[in-house]
């Protein structure tokens, strides 16, 4: 070589014209067809050239005059009815105003009214989701459920607020997350009572609806498994680990009054009391038992059930204290004493 340098093989590909053969080629990308030519002859080298440019994206304030630069949409959402492959005509010419006319007409012919249903229930749940705390994939689920009822055309008389609180109800539980009908009234503002009907429609409807799946899935030959799981009574443990944290107490508590509501239900001492109730109970037994005590009003604030439901239930857990408590959760690993049951209240 003539600087010196060891010759090694240029395994760059370099495309140039068949019929001018510049080095370097004159070549230009037109993005609006998507062909690359030879700009000295206008041969036509490659189609369908993608480009690689930065795409625009527009913001609040960029928009101004309807000039969006934005080349491509939103990606098609599963809970919407249609394609969803629209045109928008532009409104920005002069003072004529043809165009804006001609964006209404257009507007008024494509838009699906059943879409504008589902979007404002979907917007909606989404602000319920907020207000409860709970994550993205509970909301997607009662969007789910509410399309599916949407859907079918059931229960039209309704309120569409009622609908959207069993169905946010509804996916708490199937998210293992449960919410009370106490919580979900706070939000909506429908009654507790109509909230416990539309669950048992709604239970019943989705039901139906994969019984119906199975037999066209038995008739077609193919196995079919089952979208919604049948979700029985709230489970007063996954209570009991959100209300503690909601109290700031520490995981040792958490892991105790979990395993007294476990022996609680063996020894059938609140049967037949709300999961309210037996979690707010055996949270102000250990929290006492581990000594970070909580007044029964501390743990009402939380739980969303009276002071007095929550002695009530702890008297009768009081009498069987010896059964539903382990010495060894009153042991560190190091074999420190952390607890005492002494220290339990009467009442």
């Amino acid at each position: 070589m003539a600087n010196g340098s060891e010759w090694k093989e240029n395994y760059n590909l370099q495309l140039i014209c068949r019929d001018c053969k510049e080095i370097p080629p004159n070549l230009v990308e037109e993005f609006s067809s998507g062909d690359m030519v030879c700009g000295s002859c206008g041969l036509v080298l490659g189609d369908r050239i993608v480009d690689t440019r930065s795409e625009w994206r527009t913001f609040s304030n960029d928009d101004q005059g309807n000039n969006d630069p934005s080349r491509v949409g939103d990606a098609a959402n599963q809970l919407l009815n249609g394609s969803q492959l629209t045109t928008n005509i532009g409104f920005s010419d002069g003072i004529h105003g043809r165009s804006r006319d001609l964006s209404r007409a257009q507007n008024k012919a494509s838009v699906d009214k059943s879409n504008k249903t589902l979007a404002a229930a979907y917007k909606e749940i989404g602000a319920l989701s907020e207000s409860l705390g709970i994550t993205s994939n509970v909301a997607n689920c009662a969007k789910f459920l509410f399309k599916q009822v949407s859907d079918a055309g059931a229960f039209r008389g309704k309120p569409q607020e009622t609908v959207i609180a069993g169905c946010l109800f509804i996916a708490c539980r199937q998210e293992n997350v449960p919410r009370s009908f106490r919580e979900i009234f706070a939000l909506t503002r429908v009654s507790k009572a109509e909230i416990g009907r539309t669950f048992k429609a709604l239970e019943k409807f989705f039901s139906a609806e994969n019984q119906q799946k199975k037999l066209q899935a038995e008739k077609a030959g193919r196995l079919e498994e089952s979208d919604y799981i049948f979700s029985q009574s709230t489970d007063p443990k996954q209570l009991c680990e959100r209300f503690c944290n909601q109290l700031n107490l520490d995981y040792r508590l958490v892991s105790t009054s979990v395993k007294i509501v476990e022996r609680t239900d063996k020894v059938g001492s609140l049967a037949g009391r709300s999961p309210l109730s037996i979690a707010a109970a055996c949270i102000y037994m250990a929290s006492y038992l581990m000594n970070h005590p909580k007044t029964p009003k501390d743990i009402a604030a939380v739980a969303g059930v009276s002071d007095g439901t929550i002695r009530n239930a702890y008297k009768l857990i009081y009498p069987k204290r010896a059964e539903l408590i382990d010495p060894k959760w009153l042991l560190d690993a190091k074999g420190n004493v952390i607890g005492d049951i002494s220290k339990l209240p009467t009442a």
